[in-house]
């Protein structure tokens, strides 16, 4: 199939520029979650893609082929495209077995019958509902109606799959279980999968990239763990992130082949090695320091470069402990794994790697001191 380009994308609603000047290249074979809140783009970028909207500027490109180019008000049709797009609501037809809900479309092709059952029954097994091929929507569980939907798209093989948050009807469990059987899928199929979710835990898990969108804009797109380790932006590392990512203000000043910060969690140096493109300052400015949960350790005594703090609260959940512990009027949280035990408004003393601490300029918001990845 190849990769899909999106150039310089503008769609509007009326006044409401709902995307502006999106460019993006989708990679053939690649499972790229579209992410953001709620009304970011995200699925009108889906939506584009697909054939279902018409954006008034811009082109696209599917495998070098032009499918879009607004200037010449060209839009080839969405049945021309070779896609298929799973939506929320699973549209499955009442009065129709799961079987001939999954064979409709090739039914509809005049496709031999002895190959219409033969894929029918191949798109079942994959998503492992093949038992229920005789039964209709109404008699099946959430989960195995989306099951259906999902066989339903991919029966036709086709090259690109659309899934617009086909998740979010189920419930927590269902939820896990479906990103394991699609991810799963995603291997088996090699076929490339645009996803749009406004869940973080989705598009981390599942995504061999994440296209971030906020307010129409793509703010960055890297794959999962270099979106979660180094975010370009304070927007993108506040959004990413459960807990969320602990954020200190500092004064940062740079000199040569250094960055010193202070702030409330005492000196920090770091090599120019770690700066980014968007290390643009000089001298004295003010900066934040960026620092996950988990990539702090909390310890009962004193050791080289461990601050104090006090116990503000904790919250075990089983797996994971959550500790909020003040130091210096600074509120920061703190993830352990495994049950802990804190007594609250005790004296701790926590620790953090520098190497897992980034940096952000606080005038323009980018990052500007990346972390090293695990």
């Amino acid at each position: 199939m190849g990769t899909i380009e999106l150039n310089h994308i503008d769609k509007f609603y009326g006044n409401n520029h709902v995307l502006k000047d999106l460019n993006l290249t989708i990679n053939e074979g690649e499972f790229m979650t579209l992410l953001g809140p709620s009304g970011c783009g995200k699925t009108t970028t889906l939506r584009v893609v697909g054939g279902l909207e018409r954006p008034q500027n811009g082109t696209m490109t599917m495998d070098g082929k032009t499918v879009i180019n607004a200037k010449e008000n060209f839009f080839e049709d969405a049945g021309k495209r070779g896609l298929n797009l799973v939506f929320q609501s699973y549209a499955l037809w009442p009065h129709m077995t799961v079987f001939d809900n999954v064979a409709f479309a090739l039914t509809v092709q005049k496709k031999p019958r002895a190959q219409i059952k033969q894929k029918v029954e191949n798109a079942l097994a994959r998503m492992q509902i093949l038992e229920f091929a005789q039964r209709y929507p109404s008699e099946l569980s959430g989960g195995q109606q989306q099951r259906v939907a999902i066989a339903r798209a991919i029966v036709s093989e086709p090259k690109v799959l659309l899934l617009d948050e086909p998740l979010s009807n189920l419930d927590a469990k269902l939820r896990v279980e479906m990103r394991s059987e699609l991810k799963r899928l995603h291997h088996e199929l090699e076929t490339t999968i645009i996803y749009v979710t406004h869940d973080q835990v989705e598009a981390l898990t599942m995504s061999t990239r994440i296209a971030i969108f906020f307010e129409g804009e793509l703010e960055q797109v890297a794959p999962p763990m270099e979106l979660y380790q180094n975010p370009a932006s304070l927007k993108v590392a506040d959004f990413i992130g459960n807990p969320r990512i602990n954020f200190v203000d500092g004064r940062a000043f740079r000199k040569g082949e250094a960055l010193t910060v202070h702030s409330d969690l005492g000196r920090m140096e770091f090599p120019s090695s770690l700066f980014t493109d968007d290390m643009n300052e000089e001298g004295e400015f003010d900066c934040v320091l960026g620092i996950r949960p988990e990539k702090i350790r909390i310890m009962t005594r004193p050791t080289d470069g461990a601050i104090d703090a006090v116990i503000y609260s904790v919250q075990p959940a089983g797996s994971e402990t959550t500790i909020h512990v003040t130091a210096n009027k600074t509120s920061i949280l703190v993830k352990d794994i495994g049950i802990k035990t804190y007594t609250t408004d005790a004296r701790v003393y926590i620790d953090t790697d520098l190497s897992k601490v980034i940096v952000f300029s606080k005038q323009t918001g980018r990052l500007i001191k990346r972390a090293i990845p695990d």
